[in-house]
């Protein structure tokens, strides 16, 4: 009796999955339409100025920051749903998770890009008055220090033949073989 309620237990990760899955969807949302509005508003009253070109470059890499977010929070709903609730989700090997270290991995791997554009957003609006050279330091060691744990875990992250061994793929044109998912139907 006791086994089969602490296996039944492992539904209780539903909770957060469907609240990472509904935070994901309402983040893309709230952002596409704030993408829209920007676009609206730009059109509505264009500038063609030097300070409103920087600005519509550092707004459009925030929308790139708040869209990766959310493509993590996705990720990672889906990796909890595959490691505790169905392992048999069909997914491409790119986002294969066997065990929470992969998760882990792929989410540090994901946190590194989003420190990426943070810096890219920071250096495209950067004026001569800022510190920019502290930041990017900071960014660096941080970035640093995740490659680090990977690299401890044993963990990296696929390479397209590595991707293309594990699918049986060797055509270059392939879904498989260049990264991408495959299309569904």
């Amino acid at each position: 009796m006791s086994l089969r309620v602490l296996s039944l237990g492992r539904y209780i990760v539903m909770l957060p999955i469907i609240a990472i899955l509904l935070a994901s969807v309402l983040l893309t949302a709230f952002e596409a339409v704030a993408f829209v509005m920007a676009m609206i508003e730009i059109v509505q009253a264009p500038s063609f100025s030097l300070k409103a070109a920087k600005a519509l470059a550092v707004g459009l890499i925030e929308v790139v920051d708040v869209f990766l977010i959310a493509i993590t929070m996705y990720l990672i709903g889906l990796s909890l749903y595959v490691l505790f609730v169905d392992d048999t989700l069909p997914l491409p090997s790119w986002l294969k998770v066997r065990d929470l270290d992969d998760l882990k991995a792929n989410l540090v791997s994901l946190v590194i890009v989003v420190l990426a554009v943070m810096f890219l957003r920071e250096a495209v609006a950067w004026s001569s008055s800022g510190d920019i050279l502290s930041f990017a330091a900071a960014l660096a060691l941080m970035i640093a220090a995740l490659v680090w744990f990977l690299a401890v875990k044993g963990k990296t992250i696929p390479s397209v033949r590595q991707v293309q061994a594990e699918s049986g793929s060797t055509d270059p044109q392939s879904p498989q073989s260049s990264g991408r998912p495959p299309d569904r139907v």
